[in-house]
């Protein structure tokens, strides 16, 4: 049997993010440039299934990190080894900066024909609407503290279901032949989460799927619309992401997992039966004696 490799499992990192991308930003670029109608949870469904895709296709290798704040998380809380740590944070971004590249590339004529129309030009403040295509610009009425306090919360929530929907120890985590469902879950929580907080910071969630893109997008003509972005907020989508990873998994770990009884606790429903009708038996046998 062929062993994972290092390199193996970074190129799965490379893929995965690079899917993740390819769908997400591709589905921006549809709706910005081409006119194409499409709701806040269409598109946030999107964006999950983007995940869900990525998570069938490289899981089997890499684990489908694709975030940085997912792989600190499991170095800190599940023994994810530390040296790859680094490794799987540069595939992540390289994945995301190739993703955003082949977006641009195959949306390319439609840029310039929506650049000539509006006369928007390229790295100028106006063109955040098209840089925002590729990574995430927050509302105008928001700080970078306010931005960055909402992208620490939900990505917390995203770690606690990713914690628990890969937990062994959780009876409600699929397991078995009902794995796969948790690729589905992930999925289906990121885009609950775009549903709801989207709209305010774009819903990042990920260091590697923001700047991978916005590094793409300063080289590709926006300048510093790209990076250090407009309020030097280049910064908040990676740090925010990275406390909110590991704030999810602390809450799990330390006030959901450690409160699941052990298997050895649980006593299975087919005995609990049993002692239930010993104990309803119990007079009649000592009246019988």
């Amino acid at each position: 049997m062929m062993k994972k490799s290092l390199s193996g499992e970074l190129l799965a990192e490379f893929i995965g993010t690079l899917i993740l991308i390819f769908i997400g930003a591709g589905c921006v670029a549809g709706l910005v440039l081409s006119g194409a109608t499409y709701s806040q949870w269409e598109i946030s469904v999107i964006w999950g299934l983007g995940v869900t895709m990525a998570i069938y296709i490289t899981g089997a290798v890499s684990g489908t990190h694709i975030n940085p704040a997912v792989t600190i998380a499991l170095m800190i809380y599940r023994d994810f080894p530390r040296r790859k740590v680094l490794p799987y944070i540069i595939s992540q971004v390289a994945g995301a900066f190739s993703g955003a590249a082949l977006v641009y590339t195959m949306y390319r004529e439609a840029f310039i024909e929506f650049e000539q129309q509006t006369g928007i030009l390229r790295g100028s403040m106006e063109s955040i609407q098209t840089a925002g295509i590729f990574s995430t610009y927050p509302q105008s009425y928001l700080s970078n503290l306010q931005a960055l306090f909402i992208e620490i919360v939900i990505t917390a929530f995203l770690l606690m279901v990713i914690f628990a929907v890969t937990d062994e120890r959780n009876v409600n985590a699929p397991k078995g032949k009902y794995a796969p469902f948790a690729a589905l879950l992930i999925g289906l929580t990121i885009a609950i989460i775009g549903s709801s907080f989207g709209t305010l910071t774009g819903f990042a969630m990920n260091p590697a799927r923001d700047f991978g893109p916005k590094l793409f997008t300063a080289i590709a003509g926006w300048g510093s619309v790209g990076i250090p972005g407009p309020n030097y907020y280049f910064w908040v989508p990676i740090v925010g992401p990275v406390i909110g990873g590991i704030t999810g998994g602390f809450i799990y770990d330390f006030a959901i997992r450690k409160n699941i009884a052990e298997a050895d606790d649980v006593v299975p429903e087919e005995i609990q039966q049993l002692s239930a009708d010993e104990e309803k038996l119990r007079p009649i046998l000592k009246e019988e004696n």
